[in-house]
């Protein structure tokens, strides 16, 4: 899912806002450092006050307070280009009746992309049911793995993950850490997690 290019929304700036601008990016580093990156969000009650003490709408605090908890989501990332192979891996591990499966790696020049399988018996699901999960891969730290859309039906979903740097073309031993998560924050872990040995 290629990432759309912010466009300014008008060329209107009054240069007396600068000095007013610029400290709140010196406060949003600061909270950002002070709150170890883990941004949290206020309490009603200090939203409600805070609003009414600076003439300002509690929903446009709550927005505000909300896009702070989305900075990954505005991370520069990177396209995959130069499309090279498709390198097989075919494993897959079974856990409460739903096989998790990687089949292949598609490596580029920049990158490497894979693609999370889930396959389950959907006899019984409702139409959303996996509406709400959220997995996230990683690789270790020398590795920045973004997820990059899903898709699915009954009995299936597919999760895709943009990795970067690319993974060597010999990337045996290396160990896929995969985590589910309730919601896409990834504060609420669902207890499902494995790891895929390449």
């Amino acid at each position: 899912m290629k990432q759309m290019p912010f466009e300014r929304p008008t060329n209107h700036y009054d240069e007396q806002l600068y000095p007013i601008d610029e400290q709140i990016c010196a406060l949003l580093k600061q909270r950002k450092d002070l709150s170890n990156d883990n941004p949290g969000f206020p309490s009603e009650d200090a939203i409600s006050k805070w609003a009414t003490k600076y003439d300002l709408y509690e929903d446009y605090l709550s927005s505000f307070f909300e896009t702070l908890r989305m900075k990954e989501l505005f991370r520069p990332r990177v396209e995959p280009t130069g499309f090279r192979k498709h390198i097989p891996v075919l494993k897959s591990v079974e856990i409460d009746e739903r096989l998790y499966s990687i089949t292949f790696i598609r490596q580029y020049e920049n990158a490497s992309v894979i693609n999370l399988n889930v396959d389950w018996d959907g006899i019984n699901d409702s139409p959303h049911m996996n509406e709400q999960s959220d997995f996230e891969l990683s690789l270790g730290e020398q590795y920045d793995c973004r997820q990059d859309g899903g898709s699915g039906s009954t009995g299936y979903f597919k999760y895709s993950y943009i990795i970067s740097p690319p993974l060597p073309d010999d990337f045996s031993g290396l160990e896929l850490v995969v985590k589910e998560y309730s919601d896409h924050f990834k504060e609420k872990p669902t207890g499902i997690e494995f790891v895929i040995h390449l």
